[in-house]
C-alpha cells in the first residue's frame, strides 16, 4: 500500500473514532451556548420577535443583547441557570417592560426555549418558543 493510501486509511479512521460534540443537558447550557441570533414565536395574536444575545461586559455567566419586533428594538439582559432561562426586557435600558421565563428544551441541545413572556403588570402573559438560528454553535 502507498503511503498516500496508508495516510488517507488512517485518516479516515480517526475521522470515524472521533467523539461527535457533546450536546450537553438542559441543566448543563452556560451562557455561552445562548450567544447568536434566536426566533421567538408566541402563541396568540402576538408578532414575532428576533433576538441577539451577546456576553455581558459586566456580569459574567450573563447575556445582554436586544429584541427586535417589526423593526421596534428593546435591549434585554438575562442568563440561564440549572436549565432555567430567565430574561429582562426594556424599553429605555432604565425600567423592566417585559420578563421572559422559561426552561431550555430537553434534548435540543441548548438549541430550544420555552416559556411565558409576561409584559407590563396587568397585561396578558404569551407562551414563547426560542429557537436558535443557524450560524452560531
Amino acid at each position: 500500500m502507498s503511503s498516500r493510501w496508508l495516510a488517507l486509511w488512517l485518516c479516515s479512521c480517526f475521522a470515524l473514532a472521533a467523539p461527535a460534540l457533546a450536546c450537553p443537558l438542559a441543566q448543563e447550557v452556560q451562557a455561552e451556548k445562548l450567544y447568536g441570533l434566536w426566533r421567538a414565536e408566541f402563541a396568540g395574536q402576538l408578532p414575532g420577535a428576533t433576538l441577539l444575545f451577546e456576553k455581558h461586559p459586566e456580569l459574567a455567566g450573563s447575556v445582554r443583547g436586544a429584541v427586535n419586533r417589526q423593526s421596534v428594538q428593546a435591549l434585554v439582559a438575562g442568563d440561564v441557570d440549572d436549565g432555567e432561562f430567565t430574561l429582562e426586557e426594556s424599553h429605555d435600558g432604565l425600567r423592566i417592560a417585559a420578563t421572559w421565563l422559561g426552561t431550555v428544551v430537553p434534548a435540543s441541545c441548548g438549541q430550544e426555549i420555552r416559556g411565558t413572556w409576561r409584559p407590563e403588570p396587568g397585561q396578558k402573559a404569551y407562551p414563547f418558543v426560542l429557537k436558535k438560528l443557524p450560524g452560531r454553535p
